[in-house]
């Protein structure tokens, strides 16, 4: 078994409160967790409007098919016009670790 995660640090547009803030993170975990039955939820940086980290996590039985779907996850946030993607990192773990 493997597990894999994903750090995502964002830099969020034009967003001036926390509550706005809330209306642009949401709706992007939601569709990770709804489109590739993932683990997702904002992990850092709460008390910042404009910046955000998600979290990512799934359990796969290959390294490979793991790395796909964190990979699947990256793309599809990158491709939102509203938010910049900073940083992406990635682990992978397997029950010998």
């Amino acid at each position: 078994m493997f597990v894999g995660a994903l750090t995502l640090d964002l830099l969020l547009g034009d967003v001036h409160s926390l509550k706005q803030k809330r209306s642009v993170v949401r709706p992007i975990v939601a569709e990770l967790q709804r489109k590739y039955a993932v683990s997702a939820a904002e992990t850092g940086n709460h008390d910042l409007h404009r910046r955000c980290e998600i979290g990512v996590a799934v359990a796969a039985s290959t390294a490979a098919h793991c790395t796909d779907l964190l990979e699947s996850c990256e793309r599809l946030v990158a491709g939102r016009p509203e938010i910049e993607l900073l940083s992406a990192r990635q682990r992978l773990f397997n029950d010998e670790d």
